[in-house]
């Protein structure tokens, strides 16, 4: 199948009436990048004595970890999945916690969906893309990892690990707004990163800037000339990972907007697109 351009949106999903399975292929995707194994950084354990915190191990494998673009909506569910796993917590025994945690994927999905296909005004282009690993024996400690985070593909099973959207647009609802170039371009050349997440099984392993390069290299292709991204004033990891991809303070939100959105303060980062070597 001939490879899509990497700029082109997807096409509005198909009515009701003939949905779409999620294993289907949306579209062939541009080239992939992969890490190399030995730059995971991460100690190995016997599954037996699994420290909870502690990293996993991927083993010695090439190309055992890709990231792209999205390829199946199999994959893209298996994304959001990883994402409410990442972003909202429940204390053990939650009542309905399972049931709330499929509720609130299957919102996002179909949200992301609505933004990948074009159907959401003020969104020009979206990109969802993943960090993937087969289903490794390592793995198997992180049992609940990989089967809430597992899709099929070509017959093997595959976990995502780390995920994001690289969003073309003017802004994002209840967030800081970008000030380069102006509100009032009409060549969308600004774009900002969200959901940005990575296992915590597998964090500290180089991942998330991966993750960040290949979203800078797809601006690139973009035309986007300024790349943003938000970060909770308090997530010191996440700050000195986006420092490192070449990101700068430019604003923070106040308190007041933060404390009505139920939420610590975010810093607005931003990425000088026109000045970046990639």
């Amino acid at each position: 199948m001939a490879s899509a351009s990497p700029s082109r949106l997807l096409p509005p999903f198909p009515p009701p009436a003939a949905p779409t399975s999620r294993h289907t292929t949306l579209r062939a995707v541009p080239r992939s990048c992969s890490l190399a194994i030995p730059s995971l950084r991460c100690r190995a354990s016997a599954p037996a004595a699994v420290d909870a915190g502690a990293p996993l191990l991927l083993e010695d494998r090439a190309g055992a970890v890709s990231i792209r673009e999205f390829v199946t909506l199999d994959e893209l569910h298996a994304a959001v999945c990883l994402r409410v796993r990442t972003f909202y917590e429940y204390a053990r025994d939650t009542v309905g916690a399972e049931d709330h945690r499929k509720g609130l994927a299957e919102r996002e999905y179909e949200a992301l969906q609505n933004r990948i296909s074009g159907n959401m005004i003020n969104f020009r282009r979206v990109s969802c893309i993943n960090g993937t690993v087969p289903l490794l024996p390592s793995l198997m400690s992180a049992e609940e990892l990989c089967s809430t985070c597992k899709f099929v593909e070509d017959g093997e099973e595959r976990i995502v690990v780390g995920s994001l959207d690289l969003n073309q647009c003017l802004w994002l609802p209840d967030e800081l707004t970008g000030k380069r170039p102006g509100v009032t371009e009409s060549s969308h050349t600004r774009a900002y990163l969200s959901n940005v997440c990575v296992a915590k099984e597998l964090q500290r392993c180089g991942l998330g800037y991966a993750l960040v390069d290949k979203s800078k290299k797809l601006a690139r292709q973009w035309g986007i000339t300024d790349l943003y991204v938000h970060v909770a004033i308090n997530n010191e990891a996440a700050q000195k990972l986006y420092i490192k991809s070449g990101f700068v303070y430019e604003s923070e939100e106040p308190a007041q907007q933060a404390r009505h959105l139920g939420r610590p303060r975010r810093l607005l980062l931003w990425l000088d697109m026109k000045n970046e070597t990639l």
